[in-house]
This record gives C-alpha cells, sequence and structure tokens, in this order.
C-alpha cells in the first residue's frame, strides 16, 4: 500500500472530530487558512513560477498554462473566494424533513457530512483551495490529489492551509494533499472503499472516464463542457455576436466555454455572417457543415469542413463548430446527443421556443440569452465549488458545500416497539 492510501486513514481518522466541530469553528478554521494563504502568497506565486516554467519547457498548450498560472490577482481571488465561504450559512445539522408517527415516534431528517471526500485534479492549483474551504464549511475531511503540472503550487497552497486550520483549533489531518505524480496514488484513492466516501474528478475527458470506469468508490462525475449557443431564427444579430465572442473566447480553456454553434438555417444567412466576422476576428479557427460554409465563404471568413467528431469535441482552444438546423427541436436534438449536460444556451425573441429549449435541453444550466460561461460556483453565489456536476445523482451543476452534505434520520422515541 502506498502513501495516497495512508494519507487517506488519516483524514478518516480525523473527519469525526471535525463533522461534531460546530459551524462556528469550521467558519473560523476556514477564514484562518484563507489568512494563512494569504501570508503565503509570494511564496505561492514563487511555487507556482517554477510549475509555469515547467509546464512551458515540456510544451504545455496556452489554456492549460492559463488555468495554471497563479498572479497576485488570482491568489488575491482565492482568499476573496475562501472568506465568503467562511461567512456562508451552515449546510450541516439543518432539517430537511421529518413527521411525527401516529405512535409518538418523532423523526427528524437531518443533514450530515459526507465524511472523506477525494479530489483528483489537473492543472488547477486554485481547486485545492476552493476544495478545502467547502469541505470544511460542509464537516469532511479531504484528501487531494492534484496533477504534476501544478503539484509545487498546490503543496505551498495546502500546506498554508495546514497551518491555518491548525491555528483555529483543528487537525491539520483533515486536510491531505497526495505530493505525487504517481498514477498508482489515484488507483489507491479509486479503491479505497470504506475510507473514502466519494471522489470526485477535476480535469479533462480521459482522467473524468477513468474514474467513471474504475473507481470502486463512489463518484460525482463534473465537467467536461461541449457546450452550444443556439441562434433561433428570432435572435438578435449584435446580441449574438457578443455573446458568441464571449462565451467562446473569454476563457476558452475551461469547461463552461462554448464549443459549438448552432444557427436555425431560416435565419442563417442573416445571423452567420456577422458572428462569424467576430468570431475569426477573435482568431477563432471554425469548421462547419456544408451550409454553414457556404455562408462563410460569401462573406469571405475562413472555414473547414467540420467532421463527425468535431459535433462532440471539447475544443478547450479558439476552435468552434458550426451547424445548421431546420429549428429549435432539431436543435435540442443535436445538443441531447452531441452535449456533455453541461452547459446550454439559446439566443431568441421568441417565448415558446425560450420555453421549449429550457424543457427539451438535458444538461446541468440551460440558458436562454445569457453566455454560457455564467456556470460557476462563485458566479451562483456559493462562494466556490468543489466541481460542476454533469450527472443527476446525488448533484447536478455548480457543487457548492450543500452538496458535499447527506441526510440521516433521527428518530426519537419513549420505548415503542413494533
Amino acid at each position: 500500500m502506498g502513501r495516497a492510501l495512508d494519507q487517506a486513514r488519516l483524514a478518516r481518522a480525523a473527519a469525526g472530530e471535525l463533522a461534531r466541530a460546530g459551524a462556528h469553528l469550521r467558519s473560523e478554521a476556514i477564514a484562518s487558512a484563507a489568512r494563512a494563504v494569504a501570508r503565503a502568497r509570494d511564496g505561492i506565486i514563487a511555487a507556482n513560477a517554477d510549475d509555469m516554467a515547467e509546464g512551458r519547457a515540456k510544451g504545455l498548450p496556452e489554456p492549460l498554462l492559463d488555468r495554471l498560472l497563479l498572479d497576485e490577482a488570482r491568489v488575491s481571488g482565492i482568499v476573496s473566494a475562501m472568506g465568503e465561504v467562511s461567512r456562508q450559512a451552515d449546510p450541516v445539522g439543518l432539517v430537511v424533513g421529518g413527521s411525527t408517527l401516529e405512535n409518538g415516534l418523532r423523526i427528524e431528517q437531518v443533514s450530515v457530512p459526507l465524511g472523506v471526500v477525494a479530489i483528483i485534479y489537473e492543472a488547477r492549483p486554485n481547486v485545492t483551495a476552493d476544495s478545502i474551504a467547502l469541505c470544511l464549511r460542509s464537516g469532511n475531511a479531504c484528501v487531494l490529489r492534484g496533477g504534476s503540472a501544478a503539484r509545487r503550487s498546490c503543496a505551498a497552497i495546502a500546506e498554508a492551509c495546514r497551518e491555518g486550520v491548525f491555528e483555529a483549533g483543528i487537525a491539520k489531518d483533515v486536510i491531505q494533499l497526495v505530493d505525487s505524480d504517481d498514477r498508482a496514488d489515484a488507483v489507491e484513492l479509486m479503491g479505497a472503499t470504506g475510507i473514502v466516501d466519494v471522489l470526485i474528478p477535476r480535469g479533462g475527458a480521459s482522467l473524468i472516464k477513468t474514474c467513471v470506469e474504475q473507481s470502486k468508490v463512489p463518484v460525482i462525475e463534473t465537467g467536461t463542457g461541449n457546450c452550444h449557443i443556439y441562434l433561433e431564427k428570432s435572435a438578435d444579430a449584435e446580441m449574438a455576436c457578443a455573446i458568441c465572442v464571449n462565451a467562446k473566447c473569454q476563457r476558452p480553456g475551461v469547461c463552461n466555454a462554448a464549443e459549438s454553434l448552432l444557427v436555425d438555417e431560416v435565419a442563417a444567412e442573416r445571423l452567420l455572417p456577422p458572428v462569424l466576422a467576430d468570431l475569426a476576428a477573435a482568431g477563432v479557427a471554425l469548421v462547419g457543415d456544408a451550409r454553414a460554409r457556404a455562408i462563410a465563404q460569401s462573406v469571405g471568413v475562413p472555414m473547414g469542413e467540420a467532421t463527425e467528431a468535431d459535433w462532440g469535441t471539447e475544443y478547450l482552444d479558439l476552435k468552434m463548430s458550426v451547424a445548421c438546423v431546420a429549428d429549435t427541436e432539431a436543435a435540442i436534438a443535436h445538443i441531447n446527443r452531441y452535449g456533455t449536460h453541461h452547459s446550454e444556451a439559446i439566443l431568441t425573441a421568441s417565448y415558446a421556443a425560450a420555453e421549449a429549449f429550457l424543457a427539451g435541453v438535458d444538461a446541468a444550466a440551460v440558458y436562454v440569452n445569457a453566455s454560457t460561461r455564467f456556470t460557476d460556483g462563485g458566479v451562483f453565489g456559493l462562494g466556490a465549488e468543489i466541481g460542476i456536476s454533469t450527472q443527476k445523482l446525488h448533484a447536478r451543476g455548480p457543487m457548492g458545500a450543500a452538496a458535499l452534505t447527506t441526510t440521516k434520520y433521527l428518530v426519537r422515541g419513549e420505548g415503542q416497539v413494533r
């Protein structure tokens, strides 16, 4: 057995004490961890600079380097997000249901921590701090295993947080970082039944697929995002330009960036020319079906031929597929076939089309006349997120602290027997 299982056992041993800690103590632990991160800012940025240098030397793509980067503004954002989580209402101990039976038994259904949460993630050092804050808020111990590209950055953040929670009076062992790039450690966490209660992968499709298929521990599947923007025939062209460029270009390497553009064929000649021109001007490489290519050619916008694989690809880069569809129902069918149940948007002036899209699209977040880039725990008011769940059990969409709880029944009687 390796270090991952040993560290998971340490987290399990400390989890009970954390679960019984009061809301005020857990709030102070998060705030203290945030202050420790702020104090360690220079060391964290220096560690990240080493990770960035190694990443560039290895030829990491620019979108991954963007996710990896920590500068003063991003560290300040981490500290701010942790502070926000520390001030949130506590999700533990809430009475979410209950009744009194005819025989006098009093039943309460209350929220409780999951126990030990393992998070396996890639070049995203901010996930370290977000996960720690949300696990503390929800009373869970955490075992973190970051990717090798962010190894120094994650270690610097985790060590600061461990010092911070200790200063607040909580054992350091509630936070475990598996500082290793050995795949065997990840495999150990996937097999740690009875020690780890849930595993959450955050990263690319390959990581998530591996965890879902190989893990013996329950997995919450998060976030590959083949997200679509659908331009319904009544869409406003100016709005379409602004939203498509924002959804594709603002941060192309994240899971809520749009990867595919659909347009109603009735309005394609009106809507596509300005949208394609703006996307091309922003540096987006376009591929499309025959109708989209013909329109692109007529206005001098380069567009390659889309393959079947393009419709299902999460590019995480300045690339986008474009297809013309017959109507809203055809757009819904296309999205439900090729999408990843993450974030989908319709741009329309039609109430009927908007409601049909909202009801028909199978995704965690469905938008009308807004960019898919808003699917984010911080933006949704959760303070931070442990991930964006694209499954249906037990959480869906951006996952805050409440998503890291389950329930148990408390039954009080006076000697009743059945």
